[in-house]
């Protein structure tokens, strides 16, 4: 049997943060600046009031839409986010109700970042091959700008918000093998401290402190930079080997490589690291930023709109980050 993506949709919100308005609140770290560093000029974020579900329900809605896809038609709803509207509920059987999709439907939600998208594939190919579901829309969608202080200039020039809707199925741009690792030693790394049930929210947690020209306080998103990046450099090139070796390929069989976009400089290491051809390696960080779970599955959609991605190609795609965990997979489009 052969499982696939057969249509991937995406969307922002509406609301645009330019390096230009982020100079307001860095005056000392300039447009040009920001985007030397990041290689981004644009991220949307969400409105005070706008969630995760309602990005979620719009690349659903427009995933229909495009695709001539009934809502009955789906049979489990997968939702990568961490982010989500409520501790509980689950927000995947929110917007099982709100897309009017059957309750004879599963649905879930997980939480998981940067790798999240191959995760989820991992997880809808087997539903599919276990005869559990025939269609299952698979949702990334993340709001990180309500997890960002104001003044913490390192992750507000990265980080935006955007959602993404995937239909796996029978067929499509086939699924093949995973290469899938976690090292929860790193937790701390890239973590929001408080809000959980381990540390919650007090008048402490809220205290703000400067951290490297940043502030933050524990109920804002910490991440460790120069850590997350030696964990990328540590742990990526040996996944695409051990995912080559393990699907019979080498690198030279690869048309495409699509990376979680995390920015243009980490992106632009790895790619020597890993001796990919420039030419076959896929960056689009720029007009959006690193919009996190969601960040492969737009690249794929806008690397086949752009005429870089085509049938017949061989994609292989690897998502790195919060957990710490990682994953790679191989998709024959």
């Amino acid at each position: 049997m052969k499982v696939g993506i057969k249509a991937i949709s995406y969307v922002f919100p509406e609301k645009i943060v330019t390096n230009h308005d982020l100079e307001k609140d860095f005056g000392d770290w300039t447009a040009e600046k920001i985007f030397d560093k990041t290689g981004i000029k644009n991220r949307f974020v969400v409105d005070q009031n706008e969630c995760a579900s309602d990005l979620a329900y719009q690349a659903a809605i427009s995933l229909f839409a495009q695709n001539n896809i009934s809502p009955q038609s789906i049979d489990f709803i997968i939702l990568a986010t961490q982010s989500p509207d409520y501790y509980l509920p689950t927000t995947a059987c929110v917007l099982q109700d709100r897309l009017e999709i059957p309750q004879s439907a599963g649905a879930l939600d997980f939480n998981l970042g940067c790798s999240a998208y191959i995760y989820g594939l991992a997880v809808a190919k087997s539903l599919v091959i276990a005869g559990i579901a025939n269609n299952v829309l698979l949702l990334t969608a993340e709001t990180y700008s309500k997890y960002l202080n104001k003044y913490d200039r390192s992750n507000r020039t990265i980080f935006g918000d955007g959602a993404t809707a995937s239909l796996i199925g029978i067929d499509g741009h086939e699924i093949k093998d995973f290469d899938l690792g976690t090292d929860g030693s790193g937790k701390d790394v890239l973590i929001v401290p408080a809000g959980g049930a381990r540390l919650p929210h007090s008048s402490e947690t809220a205290i703000e402190e400067n951290y490297e020209n940043s502030v933050r306080s524990k109920n804002n998103l910490f991440m460790d930079g120069p850590e997350v990046f030696n964990f990328t450099i540590r742990v990526v090139p040996k996944s695409i080997k051990k995912l080559l070796e393990k699907s019979h390929l080498i690198l030279e069989d690869i048309d495409l490589f699509v990376f979680h976009q995390a920015n243009k400089f980490m992106l632009d290491f790895l790619r020597k690291k890993s001796k990919i051809p420039e030419e076959k390696f896929y960056v689009d960080i720029e007009d959006f930023g690193n919009t996190v779970s969601s960040t492969i599955p737009i690249a794929l959609k806008r690397a086949e709109e752009k005429g870089q991605l085509h049938k017949g190609n061989k994609v292989l795609i690897i998502g790195f980050g919060v957990g710490l965990s990682w994953g790679s997979c191989i998709i024959d489009w």
